[in-house]
């Protein structure tokens, strides 16, 4: 993997590197972010894609695309239709003659008009306002992509774009208009609006960009500085060499930065519980691994479950009609589909709603506690099963979707009314809490706790290094090192 020459930059704190005379970046290798093995990954042509050969985790991937010409027309698209849906009506509602027309935003102000400030702010943040700065920052990389020489301020937008692409929702919005429109038509006459349609090609020509969007090759382009200097102003040369040239470095000696995928080789054992420095090529904060993952991600997944017990016994809407009706919970919502004949998005929404945060926190709950224990079986399959969770997490913001447009469009005084209830904020947090445990959890501990990653252990729990401790040597899991990816064609 050919990499720009180093130039200058990167602090470390003494408490990660001590007294260290250089940081050599170690070119042609790359560390899964599933598992933590180090593999060789040689160039690709287009078409191909390299994966862990341990895990399954894809490590890198060339389209056959042009690398910014695709990336750039898919990009503009999704400006325009994002620009064209701001300005279109949603749906118009006419009930005996009266009627009522929406955009994207009537709904989170009317959240917030209900008193349900927090909830109307996260739909307005990840309808409206995630999706405009994941455009917008995907025009500044592409722009500086563009250039001869990567500029000083695209890495810090590359990162951040990863950070927060997660959380423009505009796919889990269009199914959430899905559900709201058919509760809808059985009360009355609903037109679809064109901000319907270009929400759902919003939906496409950002993922179409992501897609074909070749991250590795952009950080090619940027410099990798010489000389760097610790907190306390000792100088250290930052050298490079490519792993061919090298042979295999000590894998406790090395660290990855979980930005631009940059490996670097250190003088001295890596610790996994400070910082190890600002990354030479994306200028980054590296640690070993996510900084005190266990503990964040267990208190996470601690206050998901304090509020996933009154989110689903309390109402998250109340829907009067004629002055009959009343309040909804989540699983009656499911049920109501399902006996108007609309048993496919019944079975949807409670499996979004319902069968997918309670198995989001069952599966991080138990590879938790496995990782407390240091257990050594299954770790395929739980860094396989987390992949999974931290895929479909987004997903249960259905409801929330749903109830945030039927409260915007049913607002017909005492002949027809929907409004949110505490249940509703409730579940959104629920959904926000356990979309924060997963991403706060870093799967490769698993393996650390295992004792599948070198002989580093410090941060690993008590329980963990007790077992470690009485090991034989001689185990027959396979010592960790540094493999070939495994090498295959592009499916996506």
């Amino acid at each position: 993997m050919s990499m720009s020459p180093p130039t200058n930059r990167l602090r470390c704190d003494d408490a990660g590197l001590g007294h260290v005379p250089h940081v050599r970046i170690i070119g042609g290798l790359s560390e899964c972010p599933g598992c933590g093995l180090y593999q060789r990954v040689p160039e690709l042509e287009a078409g191909q894609q390299a994966t862990c050969t341990r895990c399954g985790q894809k490590l890198a991937r060339r389209r056959r695309t042009a690398p910014l010409a695709t990336p750039l027309a898919f990009c503009i698209s999704s400006a325009a239709f994002y620009l064209a849906a701001l300005a279109s009506s949603l749906m118009t509602l006419d009930v005996y003659g009266r009627q009522r027309t929406v955009d994207l935003l009537t709904g989170p102000m009317e959240l917030m008009h209900e008193g349900w400030g927090e909830a109307g702010i996260l739909v307005g943040a990840v309808t409206v306002l995630a999706p405009a700065v994941a455009i917008g920052f995907m025009f500044a990389i592409l722009y500086a992509a563009s250039c001869a020489r990567l500029p000083d301020w695209a890495p810090r937008v590359l990162v951040w774009y990863d950070k927060l692409r997660p959380w423009s929702m505009v796919e889990v919005y269009i199914l959430g208009i899905f559900v709201a429109y058919t509760k809808l038509t059985d009360m009355a006459h609903v037109d679809v609006g064109p901000a319907v349609y270009l929400i759902g090609a919003l939906m496409l020509t950002m993922a179409a960009t992501d897609s074909t969007l070749d991250t590795e090759m952009i950080w090619r382009h940027r410099r990798i500085d010489r000389v760097t200097r610790t907190e306390n102003g000792q100088t250290v040369v930052v050298d490079y060499a490519h792993v061919d040239e090298t042979g295999l470095p000590p894998v406790d000696h090395l660290v990855a930065c979980t930005s631009c995928g940059l490996v670097g080789e250190l003088a001295r054992p890596v610790s996994n519980m400070h910082c190890v420095g600002i990354c030479p090529r994306c200028e980054h904060r590296v640690w070993r691994r996510l900084p005190q993952s266990l503990t964040r991600t267990t208190a996470f997944l601690i206050a998901a479950i304090v509020f996933y017990i009154p989110a689903n016994l309390y109402p998250v809407m109340t829907f009067l009609r004629m002055g009959g009706g009343g309040g909804h919970t989540i699983i009656e919502g499911a049920i109501e589909l399902w006996q108007d004949g609309m048993i496919p998005l019944s079975l949807l929404v409670f499996f979004a709603s319902i069968t997918v945060p309670m198995l989001k926190i069952l599966s991080l709950g138990w590879m938790i506690g496995q990782t407390w224990r240091g257990a050594r079986g299954h770790l395929v399959a739980r860094t396989r099963l987390f992949r999974l969770v931290d895929m479909v997490g987004r997903w249960s913001m259905i409801d929330v979707f749903m109830i945030s447009i039927l409260v915007a469009v049913v607002r017909f005084n005492a002949m027809a009314s929907v409004t949110a209830n505490a249940g509703m904020v409730a579940f959104a947090a629920v959904v926000v809490l356990t979309l924060l445990a997963a991403w706060s959890f870093d799967p490769r501990i698993m393996w650390d706790a295992a004792g599948r990653n070198g002989p580093v252990t410090d941060g690993l729990p008590p329980a963990v290094l007790r077992a470690r401790a009485g090991r034989d040597a001689t185990s027959s899991l396979p010592p960790a090192g540094i493999a070939p990816a495994r090498m295959e064609p592009d499916q996506a």
